[in-house]
């Protein structure tokens, strides 16, 4: 049984011997929420700003925005009541989309879609990200490691579709997840994780600012392609030109001289940081980094287990590193499932009746 009341080092709040939050801090968990209102209606809000006077489309955003919402609210939901079969079908439904998206993503706009494969490796991380939260929540013997070889068969999904990135960050958030079992200290995790988010962030910029030592940028480019580094380099610029409200959502497409000249492109940068930078400024990229931000304080506020908690905090983790060099966040289902994850590790524990 937990000795509940002990202090945390990290945080001062009281936790049980999981590293969960005891009942009585729980209580005091409105402040997520609040400050998950005011981000996710200041991104709205603010996309309709930079839209104004425009021809821009702000729908995109919208549409991103409510996904996140509603997929938090729903995780927050389902992980109250059935924290381990929610876990486990969002995991099943997500390499189930992932598998199918030799066709196109659902929730894509075209099909099959630009940039299908980074978002066939975005949900094969949120399913990784599931079955190991799943698999922590879990009791017995038999089930935790009937959930670890689900997220190795994820693994293994990913090498079948070509997906070396699905690949390496869904056994990262395995191993993570492992690793997470003898940690006690959250905050310290989430915080080498948000390190860790702001390194890829700032490697993706230093690219499109030619900042980096001469090698180091070949080699980037002959991975990152050409014609990826060129569109990052045009989304920087229109950043410069307009940075306080960017170019307006949904115009990188039309005004981007690499995209333009690119057959079948996509109209995006592949950066959503890049993106918020071009299309909405300033004030855009601090609401991302302020909604990421956001996501990995509830999980530090959660009720759940560190093990839990850090391991949603890598899968949250590497999805940013995918969409800082590619278009993922652009596909609902990703946007949806990410969210959803995030409101199942920060669920409340329902009490028992």
């Amino acid at each position: 049984m937990s000795v509940l009341g002990k202090r945390d080092a990290d945080s001062g709040e009281n936790r049980d011997g999981d590293g969960a939050l005891a009942p009585d801090s729980r209580e005091r968990g409105g402040l997520t929420e609040t400050v998950g209102v005011a981000v996710l209606g200041g991104a709205a809000a603010w996309s309709l700003v930079c839209a104004a006077g425009r021809e821009a489309r702000p729908e995109g955003v919208l549409l991103a925005v409510l996904a996140v919402a509603a997929g938090y609210a729903g995780g927050r939901i389902l992980g109250s009541l059935l924290p381990v079969l929610a876990a486990v079908g969002l995991a099943l439904a997500a390499l189930g989309l992932a598998l199918a998206s030799d066709d196109g993503v659902p929730g894509a706009i075209a099909s099959p879609a630009p940039g299908h494969t980074g978002a066939a490796a975005a949900l094969l991380v949120v399913a990784a990200g599931a079955a190991s939260c799943a698999a922590g929540e879990a009791r017995g013997q038999v089930a935790p490691v009937l959930l670890r070889l689900l997220t190795l068969g994820v693994a293994g999904a990913a090498l079948a579709l070509g997906s070396v990135a699905g690949f390496v960050a869904s056994l990262g958030v395995l191993l993570c997840s492992l690793a997470a079992v003898r940690m006690r200290r959250r905050l310290l995790g989430l915080v080498g994780l948000a390190v860790a988010t702001v390194l890829v962030v700032g490697a993706s910029w230093a690219v499109a600012e030619d900042a980096l030592p001469d090698g180091l940028t070949s080699s980037l480019e002959g991975q990152l392609t050409p014609n990826r580094v060129g569109l990052w380099q045009d989304a920087l610029a229109l950043a410069k030109e307009h940075p306080l409200r960017g170019v307006g959502p949904d115009r990188f497409g039309g005004l981007s001289q690499i995209s333009r000249q690119t057959v079948n492109a996509d109209g995006k940068p592949h950066s959503a940081p890049l993106q918020q930078a071009a299309e909405q400024g300033v004030v855009g990229v601090a609401l991302l980094a302020a909604a990421f931000g956001w996501l990995l304080y509830g999980l530090w506020r959660s009720p759940r287990s560190t093990q839990v908690v850090l391991t949603a905090g890598a899968t949250l983790t590497a999805l940013a590193a995918l969409a800082s060099i590619g278009n993922v966040l652009s596909f609902t289902p990703v946007t949806a499932g990410a969210a959803l994850l995030a409101g199942l590790a920060s669920a409340r524990v329902a009490a028992p009746r």
